[in-house]
């Protein structure tokens, strides 16, 4: 009886958090794209330009922990208007063998030359520039030994479409780390020489 209360229990509260979850997604702004062409859990997209705050700092799980507490930082009101920016996804990581790149997406609907300038210098504001990539996105929680499986397969597709692409991949996540259910990330690569016409003559 008391393993019985417990499952219902667990279970309505799984049900709450769903909820809440799919309640506050519905608020948070996702980058733009446009869907070029897409295969099971694999995508190519249209990337407009979009502002971006980056921060880069060495080591893999230095750039998760710290550079999300910088850039978290930033958008909750440390910076020179003391101004809170709302929270969009995904949360953006590329990696070199030295450094990592975490970039949070500014909301859309502020102007670049508006932006308010960070109080913490290692905070970089710039605009991405228009690009084509390709995705492949997956469940659960993203450990490196997944995220890295994810990015080979990546590869392999692009080799069977014979794209070329960026070697720097990146990693999408659009999650909060407290989220149980529904977790939502991707792996980019982003191509060069893309043309979207040939692209559909050659598949089609």
């Amino acid at each position: 009886m008391k393993t019985l209360l417990f499952i219902l229990l667990i279970t309505i509260g799984l049900i709450i958090l769903t909820g809440m979850m799919t309640k506050t997604k519905a608020k948070t702004e996702t980058q733009k794209f446009k869907t070029i062409y897409k295969e099971g859990n694999f995508e190519i997209r249209y990337y407009p330009e979009a502002a971006l705050a980056s921060v880069t700092m060495e080591g893999y799980d230095n750039s998760r922990n710290s550079g999300f507490r910088i850039l978290a930082e930033y958008i909750f009101g440390g910076n020179s208007e003391n101004q809170k920016i709302s929270m969009t996804s995904p949360v953006r990581i590329s990696n070199t063998e030295q450094k990592s790149t975490m970039s949070f997406v500014l909301p859309s609907k502020l102007e670049f030359d508006q932006l308010p300038e960070p109080l913490n210098n290692d905070i970089l504001l710039h605009r991405s520039k228009p690009v084509y990539a390709a995705v492949i996105q997956f469940g659960g929680y993203a450990s490196s030994r997944k995220t890295e499986k994810k990015m080979n397969e990546l590869k392999e597709v692009l080799k069977r479409l014979n794209l070329q692409y960026h070697d720097n991949l990146e990693y999408l996540g659009y999650n909060p780390p407290y989220q149980i259910v529904n977790r939502k990330n991707e792996v980019l690569a982003e191509l060069t020489n893309f043309n979207p016409e040939e692209f559909h003559k050659a598949q089609f």
